[in-house]
């Protein structure tokens, strides 16, 4: 019984261990060119992903990383 019960605990954490990591991305909106940072990718073509194939797992990894972002800099 306890084996059961530790194995159904194993596969729910594992199911369930993604949902909790966060990714940022830096974006950068196509008309304005303001730069911001976002936990989900674009899915529009409103806004576009400036940080190449970067996901961040911290904002603060994000906020420094749009900072070295030249595009991001220059507005």
């Amino acid at each position: 019984m306890k084996l059961t019960t530790f194995i159904a605990a194993a596969v729910m954490t594992a199911v369930a261990a993604p949902a909790f990591a966060q990714a940022f991305y830096v974006v950068q909106d196509v008309k304005t060119k303001k730069c911001t940072i976002t936990e989900t990718k674009p899915a529009s073509s409103e806004v576009t992903v400036v940080s190449g194939d970067s996901v961040y797992k911290t904002k603060a990894e994000a906020e420094s990383g749009m900072k070295a972002i030249k595009v991001c800099t220059s507005n």
